[in-house]
């Protein structure tokens, strides 16, 4: 290995003079001295120690055990983290030292193997999978396709055997000893490769981190790639699980019909004041546990609800209008957040409780859109609470946005700002949005909406307005609206500068945890 110090030149000091000139030779001797000193350095790195009497006298890095094998793991590790991985592997034959610091979990956060399809790589490759197959995050691993194609053939070549006798529709069936024989070399390898990562600790290092908690308040694994499992929160003690005041759980890849806390499991956490989940996962049952005695009330209560979990998971077993009044006598100051992906409109009938304490609720679709009727119903049953509304959709064809006041004597939103008094956030993107209605509703609402949110593209006019010679539609729709709130007001332009428009479920998962703090 080589190790290259770099030592800052300084400039030499002016040598017009004679005195200058003295500067300049001490200047120098100084410089040969550095250099003689880094030089005993160097050799005392690569474990060369000079003989004799300047042996003795030389400064030593870690006493008269001064070498590479001395230095600590952690500064190995760092050394390594510069270098590829080809010259990882070369310097970690320095010594024993070295080539245990060479699998160090942080220098290997991707691998990428390139095999040939043969017996021989078998051992390279199970003593690279016990190494790093255990924590590794990315893995690739390529066979090359010329010794696989070429090994001998494949169903239907007939390796080379007499083709005359059997015929051939036979010799089609037939398949050459030497494909079966790389054929089962293949499946051997990605074998191996499988059941090293079936090992993988990276949800065994989060249940012993939760085993080993000892003041543990506030635990959010939201959308963290299965890395939470149903059997997760077992290993927290109880002692963390009836001091935590908020938890949340939100991943929609969770497989078929497991989930990742049941209501016994709820029993543990008497001390929660913040709970988020899957709205397929919050049952009635777990609605009554949250109203037992022993528990402290809720107060806030944030719910996903994905087409996802809706298509593998029942509604049947959600919570009824009753177990939500019970909630509401528990805790008065209960508030519920809810964002709904690509839910249908006979869903979230079901789902729209009349005494659900709504505060925030996010609507984000790319195929099924929220209708009119929807809208109005949450305007109306809703109107104590309701804070935020967020409405969009991400359609392609932009020409053609679903009109919510479609068939209607006064535009749901419009309502909407009107009933709910509380309105302080209200974004749309995806539905039309007529220019007086917008005017409606920053005149109803007033500086109390903190918040108005309307892409470009979703604004239409009248034909009336447009047909108007004296008045340029576009101004006179940004003057009326600022006029309204009470402060400058512009139509969104950059969509993708919105992370609600761009990254719903970041958005979602960021107010959720601001939602949760308001407590």
């Amino acid at each position: 290995m080589l190790l290259f110090l770099s030592v800052p030149q300084p400039r030499p000091p002016g040598a017009r003079t004679r005195v200058g000139a003295a500067r300049v030779v001490r200047w120098r001797r100084q410089r040969l001295q550095q250099l003689r000193r880094l030089r005993g350095l160097l050799r005392g790195l690569r474990g060369r120690p000079e003989a004799g009497s300047r042996r003795r006298g030389r400064m030593a890095l870690c006493g008269q055990a001064a070498g590479a094998a001395s230095l600590p793991s952690e500064l190995i590790v760092h050394i390594f983290s510069f270098l590829p991985a080809p010259d990882r592997l070369r310097a970690s034959a320095s010594c024993s030292h070295w080539r245990e610091c060479l699998f160090y979990p942080a220098l290997w956060p991707q691998l990428r193997i390139c095999l040939r399809v043969s017996p021989a790589e078998q051992p390279r490759l199970e003593f690279l999978m016990r190494k790093c197959g255990w924590f590794v995050r990315e893995l690739r691993v390529e066979f090359a396709a010329e010794n696989y194609l070429s090994g001998g053939g494949g169903p239907g070549d007939g390796g080379g055997s007499d083709t005359g006798t059997g015929g051939e529709d036979v010799e089609s069936l037939q398949l050459s000893t030497r494909w079966l024989e790389v054929l089962r070399t293949y499946l051997e390898l990605v074998l191996c490769v499988l059941v090293s990562i079936r090992n993988n600790r990276i949800q065994q290092l989060f249940e012993e981190i939760l085993s080993n908690s000892r003041q543990l308040k506030w635990l959010s694994c939201g959308f963290m790639l299965e890395i939470v499992t149903p059997t997760s929160l077992s290993s927290l003690p109880n002692s963390i699980a009836n001091t935590m005041e908020h938890l949340s759980l939100l991943d929609n890849n969770v497989p078929g019909n497991s989930t990742l806390i049941t209501a016994v499991e709820l029993e543990r956490f008497v001390n929660l004041r913040s709970l988020a989940l899957d709205f397929c996962d919050f049952t009635a049952e777990m609605a009554r546990v949250l109203t037992d005695s022993n528990h402290v009330p809720l107060q806030r209560l944030s719910l996903l609800v994905h087409n996802a979990s809706v298509m593998h998971k029942s509604l049947d077993n959600m919570p009824n209008d009753e177990h939500w009044k019970a909630l509401l006598r528990k805790s008065a100051s209960l508030r519920v957040y809810i964002m709904a992906f690509d839910i249908k409109s006979e869903d979230m009938l079901k789902i729209l409780k009349p005494s659900i304490p709504l505060e925030r609720i996010h609507f984000d679709s790319y195929i099924t859109c929220v209708s009119g009727a929807i809208v109005d119903l949450i305007s109306r049953q809703y109107d104590k609470f309701l804070t935020h509304f967020i409405l969009m959709n991400d359609v392609i064809d932009t020409s053609g946005f679903p009109d919510l006041s479609d068939n209607r004597n006064e535009d749901p939103l419009v309502l909407l700002a009107w009933r709910c008094t509380k309105l302080s956030l209200l974004a749309v993107h995806g539905y039309t949005v007529w220019a007086h209605n917008l005017i409606a509703i920053a005149r109803l609402r007033g500086s109390d909406l903190k918040v108005l949110e309307v892409t470009e593209e979703s604004i239409d006019f009248d034909q009336g307005e447009l047909a108007d010679q004296d008045v340029d539609p576009v101004h006179n729709l940004i003057e009326q609206v600022s006029l309204g709130l009470g402060q400058s007001w512009h139509a969104v332009m950059d969509i993708e500068s919105l992370s609600v428009f761009t990254e719903p479920n970041r958005h979602f998962y960021r107010e959720m945890q601001s939602f949760s703090e308001d407590i």
